[in-house]
């Protein structure tokens, strides 16, 4: 399955300055959680904001023209295609972790998502997801992460 996992504030920003505008630990206790044990994919920036593979996952990183240090945990892909390729060839999960570009290139792959609800507005955002990026998808689940954030699960109508 290819699931997208963002978390988003109410003006639906998602990055700035090439890193997540908040520290939520709840969050990220989640994300790490959800996606070990499975393949992530990241775009070239995201790549470079992590600075490291995640730990017990397939890290993918997806870049036309940029090379990164070999490294066994890593795998870089030059296109959307040798993805869904190596996606349909792993018994886990392929999570589209970012950035904004990563998750347009796989916005008709995606079966499901998890959408963190970050209760804060980011004036000075730089990177945000569209608005319409659920249309075509349904709420089936609520997660409670904290008193003050949740995982809204989104599938594929």
């Amino acid at each position: 399955m290819i699931i997208g996992i963002v978390a988003i504030s109410k003006n639906f920003a998602i990055g700035k300055d090439g890193k997540l505008p908040w520290h939520y630990s709840a969050d990220l206790k989640f994300f790490k959680q959800t996606t070990t044990g499975n393949a992530i994919v990241m775009g070239w920036n995201t790549w470079k904001s992590i600075g490291k593979p995640l730990p017990n996952r397939l890290n993918i990183v997806l870049t036309r023209k940029r090379e990164i240090e070999d490294h066994p945990d890593v795998r870089v892909m030059r296109s959307k295609e040798e993805v869904l390729e190596l996606a349909a060839a792993l018994d886990s999960d392929v999570f589209i972790i970012g950035g904004s570009q990563a998750f347009e290139a796989f916005a008709d792959e995606m079966d499901k998502w998890l959408v963190t609800e970050v209760p804060i507005t980011v004036d000075d955002a730089d990177t945000f997801m569209p608005r319409n990026f659920l249309d075509n998808f349904e709420l089936v689940d609520r997660i409670d992460l904290d008193e003050e954030l949740s995982v809204n699960v989104f599938q594929r109508q």
